[in-house]
């Protein structure tokens, strides 16, 4: 394994993951949900607000509240601030800044929130204003959203490699069992692949079960150095590895593959892991085919052995590969920018042990990914982490 010529993380850390539970429409505001897990961070660390002293916020219906004007809506007074627009990528870019704030000094307890409300119109303004480019791109041919897009890109990898929509089901169904053991999940009913298979479509081949469900709700976690998180006795994740690429393969005329494939033989020799060695991973998934290709991306397999890596694993919290332990966003449900922190999250209670009835036994380490900003033919921004208990 080659050596990593990135800066570690040492001593820096993650704490305190927070889920304000999901509704699936909310008269609230997005300020209201971030203020939530705000606050379930301050009480879950046993701080004040005074003492977070850097801030960094991610949401898609806040305006033009970027972080430094919700500073004072919240009481804050920090140092060190972002606002970071960069959709399913914004936790592991969050994570990555917020940690190098706190190794410069720059900050030394910084709160990372992302939230979103869902009114019963907000998710089609979302789409028209998501993208200038998107819009130049496809509106002239009656297009729109990300369905289409996705489309395209998943016919795309069935023809190029094979998939078939039952590998894609495998992943949606494992999810849906994972997810009945999540309290938090708005997805209560069990999926087979009959119901799967038979579901409506959407943009074929995307049919009902292959979209996440727009919702709303906040997810939330604390950075800070291991000596301010043991001075507050708080259970604390390490850090071992981040990559983040943007506007990959540019090259490429259907998008097969993220950024995660230019950078992870880094990720892998930052951490001084291999695949095999961790516990569980956590793929953003807006649709299932975004987490084969990272199943091939992130090491897992080789490129185009993704629809067979998924025939020959058990994807459920307690098979063979655990994979998306609270269900994901195919169904727990997708906050806005809330579920760029899913994933993260989850990872984090896992290798603390916290994870409850959707804990994998014995896990110390796992992976997080991101994946965002759908433009007209491909996601720009990705990223992954990889994380670590006490004990790893």
């Amino acid at each position: 394994m080659q050596n990593s010529i990135r800066t570690p993380y040492d001593r820096v850390v993650m704490a305190v993951p927070v889920t304000i539970p999901y509704v699936r429409y909310s008269i609230e505001s997005a300020q209201w949900w971030m203020g939530r897990a705000l606050k379930a961070l301050v009480d879950g660390a046993g701080i004040t607000p005074r003492d977070i002293d850097g801030f960094c916020v991610s949401s898609f219906t806040a305006g033009l509240d970027s972080g430094i004007g919700l500073t004072q809506h919240f009481g804050l007074c920090v140092r060190w601030v972002d606002t970071i627009p960069l959709g399913g990528a914004s936790a592991i870019a969050a994570l990555r800044r917020a940690a190098r704030a706190v190794q410069a000094g720059d900050a030394r307890i910084v709160a990372c929130v992302a939230g979103d409300t869902n009114h019963v119109d907000s998710f089609r303004y979302t789409l028209e204003n998501f993208s200038r480019f998107n819009q130049d791109a496809v509106y002239p041919y009656g297009a729109g959203g990300a369905n289409a897009s996705f489309a395209l890109i998943a016919r795309n990898y069935m023809g190029t490699f094979g998939a078939k929509r039952e590998d894609f089901g495998k992943i949606a169904v494992a999810q849906r069992s994972n997810a009945l053991r999540n309290p938090h999940a708005l997805m209560k009913t069990p999926l087979t692949i009959e119901q799967y298979m038979l579901a409506r479509p959407i943009a074929d081949p995307i049919h009902l079960f292959d979209c996440v469900m727009p919702c709303a709700g906040a997810e939330a976690f604390l950075v800070m150095s291991e000596d301010v998180a043991a001075s507050l006795k708080l259970p604390a994740v390490k850090i071992l590895a981040t990559i983040e690429r943007h506007n990959a393969f540019g090259d490429d005329p259907v998008q097969v593959r993220g950024g995660w494939a230019m950078d992870v033989d880094e990720l892998y020799a930052m951490a001084g892991v291999k695949p095999d060695d961790l516990d569980f991973v956590q793929t953003y998934d807006d649709y299932p085919v975004i987490s084969m290709m990272q199943f091939e991306d992130l090491g897992f397999c080789k490129k185009g052995e993704g629809p067979d890596f998924v025939r020959q694993h058990d994807l459920t919290i307690d098979g063979s590969f655990p994979h998306n332990t609270s269900g994901g966003q195919l169904s727990v449900g997708q906050a806005g920018a809330g579920g760029a922190y899913l994933g993260v999250v989850e990872a984090m209670r896992q290798v603390l042990g916290q994870a409850g009835p959707t804990q994998v036994k014995h896990a110390r380490i796992g992976l997080a990914s991101g994946f965002g900003m759908i433009n007209y033919d491909r996601g720009l921004a990705s990223g992954a982490a990889i994380l670590a208990g006490a004990g790893a």
